[in-house]
């Protein structure tokens, strides 16, 4: 696993009640020819996960509110959200369009304590996809998510994470924190053409700005 860190770093995020949804982005591509790299085709077919949080603990929720949009201005992102959630096999379900990121939507709302989930593809069968450029983003750039509401809320980026799918970092993704929190998740890294996916997924974590 590699971590890029910048301005106040990747915290360690443990506690008491952690949130138990081991997120694997699984299905961010199959290769479309022998020349697999990061502008390789996508297959549609979900983004692998091992459960809920702890249905004992009352998710969070920051009023009736819900995410209907984000924006990534260093990167040029400008996404309505799709609605996220997972299938009978206990599978999230990944973005049915390849231009639009999705909001885990059982899962924290935006602004709310804890960790709110957004996720997207890296490329499409033709071209990149929504989340192509998020591995470029860096301390302190801003991410925009704007609530049904029509309010705004602007997150902070606090660091990134690239880890084997093998190895992925549940505690740190997942866990219970103090604060209103957002992570940013996509696939990355070697694109195995035998099994249609990248071995990698790309974690950007950020905070919400006062």
């Amino acid at each position: 696993m590699t971590m890029r860190i910048g301005g106040g770093g990747v915290r360690a995020l443990g506690a008491a009640g952690a949130l138990v949804l081991a997120l694997f982005l699984a299905a961010c591509g199959a290769a479309a020819g022998p020349a697999a790299d990061a502008s390789s085709s996508a297959r549609p077919d979900g983004f692998s996960a091992e459960g809920l949080q702890d249905p004992s603990v009352p998710a969070e929720t920051a009023g009736d509110a819900v995410p209907t949009h984000v924006r990534i201005p260093a990167i040029g992102v400008d996404s309505a959200l799709e609605d996220l959630a997972l299938d009978p096999t206990g599978r999230l379900g990944a973005p049915v369009d390849y231009d639009l990121a999705g909001w885990y939507a059982d899962g924290v709302v935006p602004g709310a304590v804890g960790p709110a989930i957004i996720a997207g593809h890296v490329d499409s069968p033709s071209a990149p996809a929504v989340f192509a450029q998020i591995g470029a983003l860096t301390a302190g750039d801003e991410i925009v998510v704007t609530l049904s509401d029509g309010s705004d809320l602007t997150f902070a980026v606090s660091g990134s994470i690239q880890s084997a799918k093998a190895e992925f970092p549940t505690d740190s993704v997942y866990s219970n924190v103090p604060t209103p929190e957002l992570r940013l998740i996509t696939c990355g890294g070697v694109f195995d053409a035998s099994t249609g996916h990248y071995l990698d997924n790309l974690i950007v974590f950020a905070e919400l700005r006062a």
